[in-house]
């Protein structure tokens, strides 16, 4: 909470649309608040609307890493480590539960992902149910609970692949990935159901559990 109190109203000014911008309001115990950003998640997913999220995105990524870490940005290192952290616990705790024909499979993903660059910053957790919309139009994001220095393609992983084609195209057109990065959001996307099932352990949710468990092989397959 407090990374969040000093680097999102800094990015507030950057970015084309409104996010939280939290303040402390008490230190012993720690208050955290912000204003409401106002909208409701994004249901109408047409091209206007990837016009606007390939916007956003793009300046987002555009950010000066060196000056967002001034405010509290975690750095590269702190990101990557995080990230090995993940890695290694779906290894232990996912992979076997795959499988067998598909394990050699998956461990290459995760290794694929492992390696991926660290050099933007990036939300970490975007889709629609935390863009916001008011009168169809694309109005705000918020949750960046997870903000970190990161691959720019796990921004885009939704929005390319998970998308009715006239969103995904046009989110593909204005913000306009390298094609090594467009591979790379494919390949977070297959990541996604993973942290379900790790999410189900940590909490002995047996129906989490099994959902991902699905979703993770259907998008290996």
């Amino acid at each position: 909470m407090r990374l969040e109190t000093e680097l999102l109203p800094w990015l507030a000014d950057r970015l084309p649309l409104r996010i939280p911008e939290p303040f402390v309001a008490n230190d012993e115990p720690l208050v955290v608040r912000h204003e409401r950003v106002v909208g409701e998640p994004l249901t109408q997913l047409d091209e206007a609307a990837g016009r606007a999220l390939a916007n956003f995105l793009r300046q987002l990524h555009g950010t000066n890493l060196n000056a967002a870490t001034g405010h509290g940005l975690p750095s590269a290192e702190a990101s990557l480590s995080s990230r090995a952290d993940t890695i290694r616990r779906f290894h232990d705790t996912v992979v076997p539960l795959l499988p067998e024909e598909l394990r050699s499979q998956a461990n290459a993903l995760l290794e694929e992902l492992e390696s991926a660059p660290a050099d933007t910053v990036v939300h970490s957790d975007l889709g629609p149910e935390h863009i916001l919309c008011t009168r169809n139009t694309i109005s705000g994001v918020i949750d960046f609970g997870a903000v970190q220095t990161g691959d720019p393609a796990i921004d885009l992983s939704w929005a390319l692949c998970n998308t009715p084609p006239e969103f995904a195209a046009a989110v593909a057109e204005h913000y306009d990935p390298p094609i090594e990065v467009r591979q790379r959001a494919r390949l977070w996307h297959q990541l996604g159901p993973w942290y379900e099932v790790v999410h189900g352990q940590d909490q002995c949710l047996p129906g989490y559990i099994a959902s991902g468990l699905r979703g993770v092989l259907n998008r290996l397959r």
